[in-house]
């Protein structure tokens, strides 16, 4: 439904003083279910009902207080605001020129893109977006407009987004944003036919990354955890070898399989500063290490090993440009799935619970769900 210029917003007239349920940060630890208005949008804004919202790991990591989220002159988290960045939603309200601007209509399901680029400075302007110099991201600030653990949530005219092939399952849609880091992720490797892949982690985006690797099909393709039952996930999603380092040296297996080299490429998502130091080791001399985790605390390692001993490619992955549509494709065409990563399904009234189980080895991804009358384990 397209709107003329200087039309009220959709539903707007009808509807004044509106109130909804959403979770406000207002400190570490301190998240509140509240009622708070409703968004409006503005020229070329929409207003998105929300169908589900993830608890990601920096979610719980910013929640529990840690330092790269509050600390310093200039904290990352601004608070009052509503979290979440791993959401998806019905096009609710369209404001004026919304329509032709995002090239949806009301009712249709789409997703936005983490980052709100501002459009402006010379990242945004190189097409180089998801490095935007301000950076804004759902969930963290409210400059831009808050994230998605809400019931509806406002998406402004400069946001990425993507319309949801109606194909894919509500848990399907749900993951298409970790999901679409892991792709860019895994893209960064620049994995061939011939490698040895080793990704540490196998949480939920750790899981995808098993998943998305599989489909460049290595030589052979090695998931690292300290949970047996995420291992045993990542078999079932095409790791040709798990490892339990409480139970196996990674190391002596990784060179045993390797005539004694090391891995060729090594991806990091453990969010664990040994982790990082895990990954030298076991990675080869002119080996490719990808970094995608958030830690929470700073990572020492020796930095000799990357220069003097290995020569190492060094590559960051950040956010996941340009992978949306690819995400989208791969859920579409069965060639993904959420099935056994989506582990758990909360109400918003129900956050002390869900960010408790997020936290623990009982869940693998936690979804909040305004909607929903069903609660808990999957």
């Amino acid at each position: 439904m397209a709107l003329n210029e200087g039309d009220t917003p959709v539903g707007l007239r009808e509807q004044s003083n509106r109130k909804m349920t959403a979770i406000v940060c207002h400190g570490p630890e301190d998240y509140r279910v509240q009622q708070v208005d409703r968004p409006v949008p503005e020229e070329r804004e929409m207003v998105l009902r929300i169908a589900a919202c993830g608890i990601c790991a920096s979610d719980c990591k910013c929640w529990s207080g840690a330092k790269m989220f509050w600390g310093g002159d200039n904290p990352y988290v601004k608070p009052p605001v509503i979290p979440g960045h791993e959401f998806y939603g019905v096009v609710d309200e369209l404001g004026p020129g919304a329509a032709e601007h995002f090239g949806v209509g009301i009712g249709e399901r789409v997703i936005a893109e983490q980052i709100v680029p501002c459009d402006q400075c010379r990242f945004c302007r190189s097409g180089q977006y998801w490095m935007c110099e301000v950076h804004n991201i759902f969930g963290f600030q409210r400059v831009v407009a808050d994230g998605g653990m809400a019931e509806y949530m406002r998406i402004p005219r400069t946001a990425r987004v993507h319309k949801i092939d109606e194909g894919i399952s509500a848990n399907d849609a749900a993951i298409i944003e970790p999901l679409a880091c892991a792709i860019h992720t895994v893209n960064r490797g620049d994995i061939q036919l011939d490698d040895v892949v080793v990704i540490a982690g196998a949480g939920p985006i750790g899981l995808m990354m098993v998943q998305v690797t599989k489909l460049k099909t290595p030589k052979l393709l090695i998931a690292i955890d300290m949970v047996d039952e995420r291992l045993q996930l990542a078999k079932t999603f095409g790791a040709d070898v798990v490892i339990n380092p409480r139970e196996q040296d990674a190391l002596t297996v990784v060179r045993s399989l390797t005539d004694g080299y090391g891995c060729d490429v090594y991806i990091e998502a453990t969010g664990s500063p040994s982790g990082v130091e895990q990954g030298l080791n076991l990675i080869r001399k002119l080996g490719r290490f990808v970094e995608f985790s958030v830690f929470g605390a700073p990572t020492t390692v020796d930095w000799s090993i990357i220069g003097d001993r290995k020569e190492l490619d060094i590559r960051g992955a950040h956010l996941a440009p340009y992978c949306y549509p690819i995400a989208i494709n791969l859920l579409s065409r069965g060639l993904v799935t959420s099935k056994g990563i989506v582990t758990h399904r909360y109400r918003l009234e129900e956050w002390d619970t869900a960010i408790a189980v997020a936290n623990s080895l009982e869940s693998i991804k936690v979804l909040m769900d305004a909607t929903s009358q069903e609660n808990g384990r999957m």
